[in-house]
């Protein structure tokens, strides 16, 4: 039990250490001005990105459906005629599930109206809008399954939200070195900034896994547990390269912000998927071996759906943030760029694999028996 414990913490321990210092590295052999990047709460924009280029554009989009059209094929292929439309008994939805419903609508109200007699809290509703969408779809999942995490393994569940708020802090300290997205608002110190952001980021990853779930409990994604079989050769060996690929583009992220930005998203499932294949441990990837790719399909699924809720919500808020990507930032949907929302496929992937790390091996479990 010591063993595993002290593994989990090490990769954890190589994570921090290169997400928060490579980057300052980079900056630093490069000579640039650390101060910008320090900055807390961020107010000042100090990168300058590219203007939209259409030859980018459609690469990117080339990209997005060379990767997506297989999987959609695949899905529209299989007739899913035969298969069961749930994981387990079905039941009514829960009455914690209307109470959570509720609320979310009085939220989503109150986020997008200027009411006088709210005008002390307006700031504070991206909180209560995903508390109530993290009920709301717990209780979708057991109203499907007979069964949710937040029955199930409550306090398993419960440590997703300081896990989450965590895990997005790096998020918002590696935007320090690219800045795809600020916030616009009331101007907060640093004592308010902290605990205003942190409770909205704990609801990140509850979220996501209580999606995954309500997603999992679908027949369709069944239909990729035999499909596509991708076997990697010396997988230890890749993964120390991965790593070093990793790292290197950590190092150049605030010096190449323009063209390294899309690692801000992907570095931290590359570098946690690299220490397990060099630790020889089981991974997120692991079942492509025998083309069981219904984890990472529902997982990058999942994150889209949330994905959706985050830029639609987002979108008339009075606390909000505003995206600035290079090369692409056109056709915007809410405040998101059109292709932007490809990211949110790899990053429910990632999401993926800090649950699994949180949950363990319940989930993997949990996640076998509905693939």
């Amino acid at each position: 039990m010591a063993y595993p414990m002290i593994r989990s913490l090490a990769k954890v321990a190589i994570l921090a250490a290169m997400l928060l210092g490579l980057p300052l590295l980079g900056i630093l052999l490069a000579s640039m001005p650390l101060q910008p990047y320090l900055e807390f709460p961020p107010a000042t924009l100090y990168v300058t990105h590219a203007p939209f280029s259409w030859v980018v554009f459609l690469a990117y989009a080339l990209f997005v459906l060379l990767i997506v059209t297989p999987f959609l094929r695949r899905n529209l292929a299989v007739n899913g005629a035969a298969e069961s439309s749930t994981v387990g008994p079905a039941t009514r939805f829960p009455w914690w599930g209307w109470l959570g419903l509720v609320f979310g609508v009085l939220s989503w109200i109150l986020a997008w109206t200027r009411f006088p007699w709210f005008e002390a809290l307006q700031t504070h509703t991206f909180t209560p809008l995903w508390l109530s969408y993290v009920i709301t779809m717990n209780a979708l999942a057991y109203r499907r399954t007979g069964t949710c995490l937040l029955i199930d393994r409550p306090i398993a569940y419960l440590l997703l939200f300081p896990v989450s708020a965590i895990f997005w802090w790096f998020f918002e300290y590696l935007n320090r070195f690219v800045q795809n997205w600020y916030y616009v608002g009331p101007p907060l110190n640093p004592i308010e900034y902290f605990w205003y952001a942190t409770p909205a980021f704990s609801t990140v990853l509850p979220a996501f896994t209580a999606t995954r779930e309500w997603v999992l409990s679908f027949s369709w994604p069944k239909r990729f547990h035999h499909f596509l079989p991708i076997s990697v050769p010396r997988p230890k060996t890749i993964g120390a390269l991965v790593l070093m690929i990793a790292a290197l583009g950590l190092a150049g992220l605030g010096v190449f912000p323009d063209y390294l930005f899309a690692l801000l998203w992907i570095s931290p499932l590359l570098i946690l998927v690299s220490l397990k294949a060099m630790f020889g441990e089981h991974h997120i990837f692991s079942n492509l071996n025998h083309g069981d790719w219904s984890l990472v399909i529902a997982s990058a699924v999942s994150a889209l759906v949330c994905g959706f809720f985050w830029e639609m919500w987002n979108f008339f808020s009075l606390a909000k943030w505003i995206y600035q990507v290079p090369f692409v930032a056109r056709f915007h949907i809410f405040e998101m760029p059109l292709i932007g929302y490809a990211g949110y496929l790899p990053f429910g992937v990632e999401c993926a694999v800090i649950v699994e790390m949180v949950m363990r091996k319940d989930t993997r479990s949990r996640l076998h028996d509905a693939g």
